[in-house]
């Protein structure tokens, strides 16, 4: 008993002031550096871990024998359990550096810079502000030479490749604004899913936080789809990543316009009036909040009917008073999403270090 008792001490997160301060230097890691490639030529990045994890427990408990109901149950009961071993892991991983620092001194509490550097490392790698950064803005490198010219398919090959790897939708079917419409949509909804909402997580919550949050939209990457083979064991997951996100979605939206104010107040407010109006129209009830007050601070359209596959969505635009997007836009776009960044870490600085002269 003591000894459970003394890993859950050393699991306790860090104070809310420190978590602070280190989710903001986590972010100016991953904005100027992100993560190097050589590092995950020789070791599985954490995400992939995630999906090694997910695709045991799904195609162990997915079963096709089982009644629709009977396979919803397994999803949820599945879900559950993944995240427990990750927020686990979380603490498991805080302890670790607390157990570090205690020995190098012999005491506690008295060094905590192992668990901040463990923590920093880790958080760093959760962030994907970088990574996403690079992989819009080949889309929007392919597009610039194509848009000196009316763009033909050959021009567009490029594009359509570098979107492929950042949307789920037919590449082949996307025109020029088709494309841009979908680097821009990406970008604002990734600034949630992978920025806004892993800060938030380890903010509130530590390193079980963050780590849990991830394999929460890991598993909604993978098996949370609408299609006959997923949809209902993947139900758990997708409906736990709309809960998980529902404020962090708002949030970012939010974020965007506070963004926006800052060369001119009036963009701020029509992002403002775009995303009240138009996010509920989104099939997600998460991604409208950043893609409408995205579209509104670019003035825009955004969403509206898309093709994934053989289907076509139904899905209403946002902001459709605005104009056709262009290469120049999802520039635009990104510089959004290193504005927000820096307010965080702004934010960020100000609350750690209010907090730690108190």
């Amino acid at each position: 008993m003591n000894i459970v008792a003394t890993i859950l001490i050393y699991a306790i997160p860090l104070a809310f002031a420190m978590r602070a301060i280190i989710l903001a230097i986590a972010l100016i890691i991953d904005a100027i550096i992100g993560e190097p490639d050589i590092l995950w030529r020789y070791l599985p990045h954490p995400v992939v871990l995630f999906g090694r994890l997910i695709n045991i427990f799904s195609t162990s408990w997915h079963s096709s024998r089982a009644t629709g109901y009977g396979r919803r149950i397994y999803g949820v009961i599945a879900i559950f359990l993944l995240v427990m071993i990750a927020a686990l892991i979380g603490a498991g991983l805080a302890a670790l550096g607390r157990i570090a620092g205690a020995f190098m001194h012999g005491y506690l509490w008295g060094y905590l810079w192992p668990v901040i550097i463990l923590e920093t490392v880790i958080v760093t790698i959760l962030l994907a502000g970088r990574s996403l950064d690079q992989h819009v803005r080949q889309v929007a490198n392919a597009l610039t030479d194509a848009f000196t010219n009316a763009p033909t398919d050959d021009d567009l090959t490029a594009a359509r490749h570098a979107v492929s790897m950042i949307v789920g939708r037919n590449p082949d079917q996307l025109d020029a604004p088709a494309i841009c419409r979908a680097s821009i949509e990406t970008t604002a909804e990734n600034l949630s899913d992978g920025v806004v909402a892993p800060a938030c997580y380890y903010l509130l919550f530590g390193l079980p936080g963050i780590i849990g949050y991830k394999m929460i939209n890991t598993a909604d990457s993978m098996i949370g789809y609408k299609s006959a083979r997923w949809l209902a064991f993947g139900w758990g997951a997708a409906r736990l990543d709309d809960l998980a996100n529902l404020i962090p979605a708002r949030l970012t939206g939010g974020l965007i316009v506070l963004a926006a104010f800052l060369p001119r107040p009036y963009i701020a407010w029509r992002a403002m009036r775009i995303m009240w109006r138009d996010a509920g129209y989104h099939r997600s009830p998460n991604a409208g909040w950043p893609e409408a007050a995205m579209a509104g601070a670019l003035n825009i359209v955004l969403a509206g009917p898309r093709k994934y596959g053989a289907r076509m969505s139904t899905d209403a635009p946002l902001n459709p008073a605005g104009r056709i997007a262009d290469h120049k836009d999802i520039y635009a776009a990104l510089g959004y999403l290193w504005r927000v960044t820096a307010i965080m870490i702004m934010g960020l600085l100000a609350i750690g270090l209010w907090h730690i002269s108190w």
